[in-house]
């Protein structure tokens, strides 16, 4: 296919996050508890495999397995613009260390150490890209069709006499279906309309996951440009198209605004919600796998392995080992610009008043109604629940993060409880038996929950 009509500039470094968002976290190892269940976004497995109340869902959250993907959003366009898609997933590959036998044959093992480097059995992944292009005009008459085939594949590496390892990928095959009608607006507008749908087979209806993953598409998401016209925002549309916005219908996706500010003729469809012009923070050295939010506390941590624990992340997966070299190399004044960075300074408007003695907004200290997070507390059936609390996390089973799954049934410390301008409590916390609970705390990086997934445990000292 030919390439993308418009550059898409930064909005492929969000793309990029996307992609290996939860792809290995922190330790980055392969023995740690929290990396043995992966790929936890935009995963579209074959339909024969998804459970029936998966399979109906229609939802917009991506962090469900699904069989399919449908992006829809709105377009000012003429029938001669070009539109262009690129579809991105990654595509899982299995790595296998064999150990050689006497027979001179080869048996499966966990790990095998030759020469002093070590190399493990784990689950690799492969990204991929493919590109679908057409005219509006062309869209409106009729769907663009593109079948998606990735074939199986085997690939082995022998280390010397000790052993081997032995890559597998299996066939992926899925179906986009691109086209485009009138919306209904008082101005020409156009819905452009993209499906992605997981057309291959399940190993069996009852496989483990493991299994359907290696036939599934793993952070599905795809991004879209326009020659000729430009997209409109679904979060903040113009009045006059905010009827046909809300027409649209995104199944285990959504589609914003992207590239950089004031752009219109890019967009991103993600499994993972986000604003309109999302960006990758410019202090970020690399890839974290965790959307940038918490470099510096991650660099901070990474840097605390073991030669041990960074020995293993190495053998884990390649990417994990360029995390390990990079933050073992990384220089001082770029650790520093981690700790934060001012983007929202502005000069005071005119009529502004700057004097020390303005009174105290809403949420100030002083105000008759400020907030004090570290005395305030929240009735939990019952019981008052404030600093130094001991509760039972309890996270959502569904509309929460992902990542809260690893912390059911822990126990956590509240720290502070917040009000938000919705008059929304959130409680925050920091998990008890955590090692850097302590480091946690001196950052103020909590978890946050809301106080019905939170039993608890005793009373407030």
């Amino acid at each position: 296919m030919s390439g993308p009509v418009a550059e898409y500039g930064h909005a492929v470094d969000v793309a990029d996050a996307v992609l290996y968002e939860g792809y290995l976290l922190y330790p980055y190892r392969k023995s740690s508890g929290k990396n043995r269940v992966r790929w936890q976004f935009g995963v579209l497995a074959p339909r024969t495999w998804v459970p029936e109340e998966l399979a109906t869902d229609t939802g917009i959250s991506g962090s469900a397995d699904a069989w399919r993907q449908r992006t829809e959003c709105l377009l000012e366009a003429p029938a001669s613009a070009t539109v262009h898609m690129r579809l991105r997933f990654l595509r899982t590959r299995h790595r296998s260390v064999q150990a050689a036998c006497p027979d001179r044959g080869f048996r499966p093992v966990g790990e095998l150490t030759v020469d002093g480097e070590q190399y493990l059995t784990f689950d690799e992944a492969i990204p991929r890209e493919y590109d679908i292009e057409a005219t509006v005009g062309e869209l409106c008459e009729a769907p663009r069709v593109t079948e998606i085939f990735a074939p199986p594949g085997e690939e082995i590496e022998r280390l010397g006499d000790v052993g081997r390892v032995v890559w597998t990928t299996w066939p992926v095959r899925a179906v986009v279906r691109l086209s485009a009608e009138r919306a209904d607006a008082p101005f020409p507008l156009v819905r452009l309309r993209a499906e992605i749908e997981n057309t291959g087979d399940a190993p069996t209806a009852e496989a483990p996951r493991t299994e359907a993953l290696r036939v599934s598409l793993v952070a599905t998401h795809s991004l879209l440009s326009v020659r000729g016209g430009s997209f409109l925002s679904l979060l903040d549309p113009p009045v006059w198209a905010e009827a046909a916005a809300k027409e649209c219908r995104n199944v285990h996706t959504f589609p914003v605004l992207a590239g950089d500010a004031g752009r219109r003729d890019v967009m991103l469809s993600a499994p993972i919600l986000m604003y309109d012009h999302p960006e990758v923070s410019p202090e970020s050295p690399g890839a974290m796998f965790d959307a940038t939010e918490i470099d510096e506390i991650l660099s901070l941590r990474t840097l605390t392995l073991t030669d041990e624990e960074k020995r293993e992340a190495r053998a884990t997966d390649p990417r994990a080992a360029e995390i390990i070299d990079r933050v073992d190399g990384i220089p001082r004044e770029v650790l520093d610009r981690l700790h934060g960075a001012v983007r929202s300074l502005r000069p005071l408007g005119a009529g502004q008043d700057e004097s020390p003695s303005s009174p105290p907004r809403w949420w100030e200290p002083g105000a008759d109604s400020a907030l004090r997070p570290d005395s305030d507390a929240v009735l939990v059936d019952g019981v008052r629940v404030a600093k130094g609390s001991q509760v039972r996390l309890r996270p959502r089973r569904h509309g929460a993060d992902a990542h809260d799954m690893f912390l059911d049934g822990r126990t956590g410390l509240v720290e502070a409880v917040f009000l938000d301008v919705d008059d929304s409590r959130h409680v925050a916390v920091t998990i008890v038996d955590d090692p850097g609970a302590d480091l946690h705390r001196w950052y103020g990086r909590y978890y946050y929950f809301a106080p019905d997934e939170l039993e608890p445990i005793g009373t407030t000292p």
